[in-house]
């Protein structure tokens, strides 16, 4: 049988689900505008160096890098393809899995590089909009020039950041959409303004300018210019990871908003820099962005102080997009369980302890070894574009599984992979420059993911399984044996087995071999992730009798795993039907447990048998494995187990075949 516990809430379309959507989802894209065109014109050379086919050049290869990566791949395909509302590359993993195995490899590059490139997000934006401040002739009279007060300031507000994220930010998150609202309405007005003396800019909406622009002698940057054009959409696979937060139809509502303020804040920082690309004083001045120096010099302050706001807001985007990064990653195993702490009441508030604590230390070791934005961005981008390069094979298998015609499934992969293969490619230019930071990272993680997911492989395919029909009279037996003390009511065993009527040889061995152990009923858990995302299910087996049970609970992978409470909902269930009977306890001082006799669950902790006779490689994955198990969470508290009886028994783990003995008996002396 099988019973729901819970039902999919949708996302209702409202002004205030509008502005949830502009606080989520545009953080990392909306404070694009900070860097991008100061990017470009650094990596050209300087203000001096630029001409009037480099602003049409530059400008349209942005806008049309926009238009084909984020409005086409990102808002019109890849968010028709959710996993039940929820999106990301490992929602998009989870629907394609079953179809060919090797999808895993570009799931785990994808996912590392993603969760690589999430921490110069937060140093890149905040340093640069932090940087503004030396464009003010009140802060520069006290302050100076010097970059130190900024990265100062910079790792007070990384750092504060960081530090709130224990305590939650649904508060403070209330005010993230209207801030970001503003922001936008903020950066289009500003460019309206300077677009409207000199619509000569919309040159740049035509393709063709930016064309002619990458084989022109004035892009002296050549094709490696496109690592800092690319530097405009690389919010779009963020757009498409918090799907599941706010719904897509808010989405496709608020994006076209978003994209026309991003427009005009690059055309009116265009439109600017053709009145005053022969400025001398500008040409000679460090550090020189666009972004604010168009703005009048009475509302500069605000300027600074919003573009502050903003980065903060992009920064806390991406964080809580790295906590759901990685609970998804778990759940689908792919990284060892990891402490998982539910600040607010909020559906998606979480908080993993040592992530926060990495993505800190690297965000603040990001910004002391940069040490100014120009050098960030050198760096910045780099790992997206791998990231964007394994979604877009993803999506193309999602589009076969979807009938969609291999030649137009083909057509998409192709054209994307190529466009996209073109920005990795000028991207590997800031290897040396920065991008080694965001590879070594990614390469880390992507190892432990590949330990984890291959160890859990030569498990399943060692580790013995049994079937519960053949113990069923054996356990009947002990049960009946009055000389052995009961060892508990209910007794609770956690199973890997998702077969029907199976269970781990371990969990025999540890009912009879270890100590006998004798209870009123047997229950043996399977805990199966589904690939929906909030799936709350179970189904029951009792081989023909009232005291052994297999339960299997198909929990979805964003879901927490609260086993001792969906266990004893399934108990209160199956008395009410009358499959057991009632389990009164006489002491009870709660009313609710008068009918519910003890449980105890025991946990077999597997420890690598010396005798196993596995290939080099294989006992490397499981020592690997059993090593990163140590630092792990413990079972009890991923398990929801906390405040139950738990009893942890100790076994060995023979994977393969026992290695032979040699030993020679010789006459006693």
């Amino acid at each position: 049988m099988e019973n729901k516990l819970t039902q999919k809430q949708k996302k209702s379309i409202s002004v205030a689900g509008l502005l949830v959507t502009l606080g989520v989802v545009y953080g990392d894209i909306g404070t694009s505008p900070l860097y991008v065109m100061k990017a470009l014109i650094e990596g050209n050379g300087g203000l001096a160096s630029v001409t009037n086919e480099f602003i049409y050049g530059a400008l349209s290869l942005v806008i049309w890098t926009l238009t084909l990566l984020t409005s086409i791949k990102y808002v019109l395909i890849a968010l028709r393809a959710d996993n039940h509302g929820e999106g990301g590359i490992f929602s998009l993993y989870a629907l394609i899995r079953k179809k060919a195995g090797w999808l895993i490899i570009p799931a785990i590059i994808g996912g590392a590089a993603l969760l690589a490139d999430g921490i110069l997000t937060p140093a890149v934006t905040v340093t640069t909009a932090v940087e503004g401040l030396r464009t003010l002739p009140s802060y520069v009279s006290v302050f100076g020039t010097g970059q130190g007060t900024v990265i100062l300031i910079t790792l007070v507000i990384i750092s504060l950041l960081f530090l709130i994220q224990r305590f939650g930010t649904e508060v403070i998150g209330k005010f993230f959409g209207p801030l970001m609202f503003l922001w936008f309405l903020m950066i289009g007005f500003i460019g309206l303004v300077n677009v409207w003396g000199n619509i000569a800019i919309f040159h740049s909406l035509s393709p063709v300018y930016g064309i002619q622009f990458l084989f022109s002698e004035n892009n002296k940057a050549g094709f490696l210019i496109l690592g800092s054009v690319f530097l405009a959409t690389t919010g779009a696979e963020a757009l498409y990871s918090d799907l599941g937060h706010v719904g897509r139809k808010n989405i496709y509502l608020t994006w076209p908003y978003v994209k026309i303020c991003l427009l005009l804040s690059y055309l009116g920082q265009g439109a600017w820099l053709l009145k005053v690309k022969d400025n001398e004083q500008l040409q000679a001045l460090k550090g020189f962005n666009p972004f604010f120096e168009i703005m009048p010099d009475h509302f500069r302050i605000i300027g600074v102080v919003a573009a502050t706001l903003a980065a903060i807001i992009a920064s806390q985007a991406l964080i809580s997009g790295s906590y759901t990064l990685v609970s998804e990653a778990i759940k689908l195993k792919l990284l060892p369980r990891l402490k998982i702490i539910y600040p607010s009441s909020s559906k998606g508030q979480l908080y993993i302890p040592i992530v926060n604590t990495i993505l800190w230390v690297s965000c603040l070791g990001v910004v002391l070894y940069f040490k100014n934005s120009e050098h960030m961005e050198s760096a910045y981008g780099l790992a997206i574009t791998i990231t964007m390069l394994m979604t877009s094979i993803l999506l193309f298998n999602y589009l076969l599984i979807k009938k969609v015609p291999k030649l137009l499934a083909g057509t998409m992969i192709v054209f994307f992979g190529l466009l996209e293969m073109t920005f990795f490619i000028s991207s590997v230019s800031k290897f040396l420059h920065g991008g080694f930071v965001t590879i070594i990272i990614a390469a880390t993680i992507m190892i432990v993911m590949v330990v984890w997911h291959k160890a859990n492989k030569i498990e399943q395919d060692f580790v013995k399984e049994v079937s519960l029909e053949d113990y069923k009279e054996r356990l009947k037996e002990i049960k009946a044996e009055k000389s052995i003390p009961q060892y508990a009511t209910n007794l609770v065993y956690l199973t890997s087995k998702e077969t029907p009527g199976m269970v781990d040889n371990e969990i025999m061995y540890s009912i009879f071999d270890k100590q006998p152990k004798r209870a009123e009923v047997y229950w043996f858990v399977n805990i199966l992730v589904t690939d929906e995302p909030r799936t709350m299910e179970y189904t029951v087996e009792n081989f023909g009798t009232n005291d052994i049970f297999k339960i299997q609970l198909r929990l979805g992978f964003r879901v927490h795993q609260q086993v001792s409470t969906y266990l004893r909902q399934v108990v209160i269930d199956l008395m009410k039907e009358g499959t057991i009977e009632k389990q009164p306890q006489k002491w009870s001082t709660n009313k609710f447990n008068q009918n519910i006799g003890d449980f105890c669950f025991v946990l077999v902790r597997e420890e690598l048998s010396i005798d196993s006779e596995l290939s080099n490689m294989s006992l490397f994955m499981m020592s690997m494995k059993l090593a990163i198990k140590k630092v792990s969470v413990s079972p009890i508290k991923w398990c929801g187990l906390e405040y139950t009886d738990v009893k942890i028994e100790h076994v060995p783990l023979l994977l393969g075949n026992r290695k032979k003995t040699n030993l020679k008996r010789v006459p006693l002396k």
